[in-house]
């Protein structure tokens, strides 16, 4: 058994001595000693088989490893220091510090210097100042792990300390001053001593000895037992001070309670702003705090000034960092602090993934590609950038003041790539793209524009993000992003793939591509939005129709389907669990779900694809969601941003999203369709002279309203306005734009109005009223019920003229139109709401458009309306009908229209053939337009496309303006009919509704002249009868 036991020992010990060789390379037999002294000019080869190991600090001018050759960084007691202009790591050439399963443990500075103006020649792929890993190469570095960021978790007020409570046991031994060392990461106590302070100065000595020798990071929790200052000297105290600590002198002298004081060695200043650490009214805002040291260190020199380039003209620093550029076998990196890294120029990151396409086990990497546990701060240029790169993880990342998009995705292509709880904070401009621009850098920079390019900042630029996504298809889970410059979380569109990468998909790929994981984020204090899902990228060159950059924001829409083709059934992007607060703008512009926001200009903003989705049918939702309009998070006053007055439920002063009269929305209704579904809304607070409400829709809006806008299972919690439809004044402007005018949405359940499934309208939008419409003023609202749709009417020939709509039951009251698109577009769109089987007219500013094409909106088979459309007299028609598909491109004529002289044949027609009633006497052409198709529930047209009357007139020379209102009315007025009654309110409702009084006359007499009397005689005994008014009525 001795014999056995001792064969055992000696197995055991091999193998600990092989394990440990393999996995600390510094430990790997055959290394060679390298010690080069300090040499700038000293170029270094390490290649043919060479392995050495760097035991001390050196400076040389360069280091190449290629051909077989190794560099390993000595793991040792005493700091190394490398300067170099330059390491490249060349096919077949591995640099390792430390490994997954042996963390480097000293203390590395890896220093590249050099300036942008230097006479030597770069390299054509690396530039200058870099860190290169060529193709075959191997870079492995593997700092210790420490948690990379976590949540504050107690609020901290300004100019308070770090000072906390910790609770000894209570067994703590003899008199003197006791200290127990804490692992910040895991709450273990590490180690634990006393010093007889009140007797012995030798304990005082070797109190500030021991406070000297305690690692960095960790946390020194001291208490006084009985007494202790008696011989506690002056070395003792200033060694606490250095700590941070303004509270020793509590040491001396034990009190009735024990409180010990907490410090962290070598902590940072006094907060001067206050920081949460705590949910606040249901929403989790306790700050983020990121650690940026760790024990490698990679940097750039930096001049103490700018210098010699064209970024001085908007950066007074230079901005000429290190960058690490790979194009590699094998790259893990964890554990790195990279500080002053980036350039201003293209292509030189701070962390940069080139054309490496798969780096996963699908590209035959094993184990997958990785950077974790990183501090990238204090940028030029980015922190991570993934380049047609596919499959990376990129986790546990701190990014921290950077210029231009931080965690950025290039081309379109890259997919698969995973961001796992990454932190990107204080977000700049930067010069490099269109979209990372600021306004005075987009007018400024005009490389690449055609001449005569004049910018529109926020349209072409400013949109710089610390998260931007350029394919739907990346993981983005337990991250944070806060302080941009612009917006936290942008997903962008390249209809085709730009750069290196083109080619690499067909065109609009990237809009049908289904999105990764979205889970867990959250996104705060932004300018423009926590969240984007919206936009292109222009991938053409400027031209003389399109003088803007290449690169430039442009519009785009995005329809996720399965495996990207539009033919196949359609995939859900969704967002899981996203917190977004204190955002200047939007929480969120997207379609998402499960969603938190608090604390925003406009909490959430759903907008479909256009007027016209090509994904026809598909729908933005979202679902169990909190919106907070101002928490009691009042934030703090900022001289430079005058964005502070009264609000909340207090009126206290607080800060504001944009001024003390931003109108404050929890959910803004844009397009649609929309389904808002089982979301509490709570303290949207109103004030004198600010509109505040949970409900709102977007200012002057031009676009169209649907609907089909669907609300459900609503809860309001301190809430003054459920919903405010707008008003002429401050941030609303004159209300005079199509969208403002027809706003409307339905309510499913009753939540909002207390009225299932009644209609919410503005007050003003009678096309959509009938007599028995309950008006709420305070909303600017009226609530409705009926059938609804709507039609876009495109007009060309001319395009820049105005439209009135007519409903025949209201004639005195017309919707104005003005028109979606710009007078200078070759054609118009109007895009009104509409009452289905009603009777309603059109005119014209100006003479009538040659061409009118009448788009059947949200029609079910056998919906309709009448119309007719003033022309002037003398006017020839040819009409027909067609179905367009959208999708294919393909147009399919139906049918045409013939001339009827007997205006209640319209009622006859059908598909293939309908029929026209013209009217010359009164200047009206009148149409039925019904739909023959069925439709998708959310789906804008029928399941065959959409159908169509096209109009094309003959309109004679010189005809004036084509307004045929005096003409129509009273002949074609109608008596209001309710062909949906009202729905009962919900019993125990709590909304007050106050009825506004439109007439208070307690006897009317009305005139009309013979021709009208009998017919308005009908209509108005209606209209008065419900108001209980006594009236009398003479024809005459």
């Amino acid at each position: 058994y001795i014999y056995l036991y001792n064969v055992l020992l000696i197995l055991r010990v091999n193998s600990t001595l092989s394990y440990f060789y393999f996995f600390c390379p510094d430990k790997m037999p055959g290394l060679q000693p390298w010690t080069p002294g300090h040499n700038e000019a000293h170029r270094v080869t390490i290649g043919y088989g060479r392995k050495v190991i760097l035991t001390s600090s050196v400076t040389v001018h360069s280091i190449e490893i290629l051909n077989g050759g190794k560099l390993v960084i000595a793991d040792s007691n005493r700091p190394i220091f490398l300067r170099a202009k330059h390491i490249l790591i060349g096919n077949k050439g591995e640099l390792h510090i430390g490994s997954p399963e042996c963390p480097y443990k000293g203390n590395l500075t890896i220093s590249l210097f050099g300036r942008s103006d230097d006479t030597e020649v770069e390299h054509s792929y690396f530039g200058r100042k870099y860190i290169g890993v060529g193709t075959g190469g191997t870079l492995e570095i593997h700092g210790e792990k420490k948690l990379s960021w976590t949540f504050l978790n107690k609020t901290l007020h300004p100019g308070q300390g770090n000072e906390n409570s910790y609770h000894f046991e209570r067994s703590w031994g003899n008199r003197g001053i006791i200290i127990h060392v804490i692992n910040p990461k895991t709450g273990d106590v590490l180690h634990t001593d006393r010093f007889d302070t009140y007797r012995s100065k030798d304990e005082s000595r070797r109190l500030a000895q021991y406070v000297d020798e305690v690692e960095t990071g960790q946390i020194l929790a001291m208490v006084v037992n009985d007494e202790g200052s008696n011989n506690l000297e002056d070395l003792a105290k200033k060694a606490l001070t250095k700590l941070g600590s303004q509270h020793f002198h509590r040491l001396g002298f034990r009190c009735d309670e024990v409180v010990c004081v907490c410090v962290c060695v070598h902590p940072p200043g006094k907060p001067a702003y206050l920081h949460i650490g705590e949910e606040v009214d249901g929403v989790d805002m306790r700050a983020e705090v990121g650690l940026l040291t760790r024990n490698i260190l990679i940097r750039g020199e930096m001049e103490p000034t700018c210098y010699g380039n064209e970024a001085c003209k908007f950066f007074s620093f230079d901005t000429f960092g290190g960058h690490l550029k790979r194009g590699f076998r094998s790259v893990h990196v964890e554990g790195v602090e990279f500080k002053h890294m980036g350039q201003q120029s293209m292509g030189h990151y701070p962390v940069h993934f080139h054309m490496n396409g798969d780096v996963d086990k699908k590209g035959g990497y094993d184990p997958p590609t990785y950077v974790k546990d990183l501090s990238i701060h204090h940028t030029f240029s980015r922190c991570v950038t993934v380049h047609g790169t596919n499959g990376l993880l990129v986790k546990d990342v701190v990014g921290y003041d950077a210029l231009g998009h931080c965690f950025f995705t290039e081309d379109g292509p890259e997919e698969r790539n995973t961001f796992d709880h990454c932190l990107g904070l204080l977000v700049k401009a930067s010069t490099l793209l269109p979209s990372d621009r600021d306004s005075k850098m987009c007018r400024d920079i005009t490389n690449g524009a055609y001449p005569g390019y004049v910018a529109k900042p926020r349209q072409d630029c400013s949109a710089t993000s610390t998260f931007w996504m350029a394919n739907p298809n990346n993981n983005l889970i337990n991250c944070a992003a806060a302080g941009s410059e612009e917006t936290g979380f942008w997903f962008i569109f390249h209809h085709v793939p730009t750069g290196p990468s083109e080619g690499m998909y067909s065109p609009g790929k990237s809009e049908h591509t289904p999105m990764g994981l979205f889970i867990n984020n959250r996104a705060h204090s932004n300018y423009r939005a926590g969240m984007i899902l919206d936009h292109g990228v222009k991938t053409t060159e400027a031209n003389a129709k399109d003088k803007r950059p290449y690169l430039s924001l442009v519009g785009a829409r995005y329809s996720p389907h399965q495996d990207a083709d539009p033919f196949k059934p359609r995939v859900p992007a969704l967002v899981h669990h996203f917190v977004a607060y204190k955002n200047q703008d939007h929480g969120a512009w997207l379609r998402g779900g499960d969603v938190w926001f608090a604390d925003n200009g406009i909490g959430l903003t759903l907008a479909s694809g256009g007027t016209f989705p090509d994904d026809d049918g598909s729908r933005q939702e979202v679902k169990n969601t909190l919106f907070v309009g101002e928490s009691r998070n009042r934030g703090m006053p900022d001289l430079i941003d005058q964005s502070w007055g009264p609000g909340g439920l207090d009126h206290l002063g607080r800060s504001l999203p944009r001024g003390v009269d931003f109108p404050i929305r929890g959910m803004q209704i844009y397009d649609g369709p929309i389904n808002i579904q089982n979301c509490t809304f709570r303290k949207f607070i109103a004030l004198d002279g600010r509109h505040t409400s949970a409900f709102g829709f977007r200012l002057n809006n031009s676009w169209q309203s649907c609907p089909n806008n669907n609300v459900t299972d609503i809860t309001f919690d301190d809430i003054t306005s459920r919903v405010f439809f707008g008003e002429p004044g401050p941030w609303f402007n004159k209300m005079e734009m199509d969208g403002d005018k027809t706003t409307v949405f339905h309510d499913i359940d009753g939540s909002v109005s207390e009225y299932p499934g009644a209609f919410l309208v503005k007050e003003d939008n009678w096309l959509l009223r009938h007599p028995d419409c309950i008006d709420i003023p305070d909303w600017r609202a009226a609530i409705c019920s009926g059938h609804y749709a709507q039609i876009y009417v495109q007009t060309r020939n001319p395009a820049n003229l105005n439209m009135k709509m007519v409903k025949d039951e209201y004639p005195d009251k017309p919707l104005e139109l003005v028109g979606a698109l710009g007078k200078r577009n070759h054609y118009q769109q109007f895009q009104p709401v509409v009452m289905l089987g009603k009777g309603y007219t059109m005119h014209w500013d100006q003479a009538a458009p040659a061409e009118v094409t009448i788009w059947l909106i949200n029609f079910n088979r056998n919906d309709w309306i009448n119309i007719g459309i003033c022309y002037p007299k003398g006017t020839e028609f040819t009409i027909i009908s067609d179905i367009h598909n959208r999708l294919t491109k393909e147009t399919r004529k139906t049918g045409v229209f013939m001339r009827t002289t007997q205006r209640e044949k319209m009622g006859h027609s059908h598909q293939t053939r309908g029929y026209y009633y013209w009217e010359e006497d009164t200047g009206l052409l009148f149409l039925k337009i019904k739909a023959h198709n069925e439709k998708e529930d959310f789906a804008f047209c029928s399941v065959k496309g959409c159908e169509r009357v096209k109009i094309k007139a003959l309109i004679p020379p010189g005809s004036g303006p084509s307004d045929c209102m005096a003409e129509a009315y009273p002949r074609y007025t109608e008596m209001p009919v309710i062909d949906v009654p009202m729905p009962k309110k919900l019993p125990r409702s709590k909304l007050v509704i106050k009825q506004r009084k439109h007439i208070s006359l307690s006897l009317l007499y009305i005139s009309l002249t013979p021709c009208s009397c009998m017919h308005a005689h009908m209509m108005l005994f209606h209209l008065l009868e419900q108001f209980e008014f006594p009236h009398k009525f003479k024809c005459h």
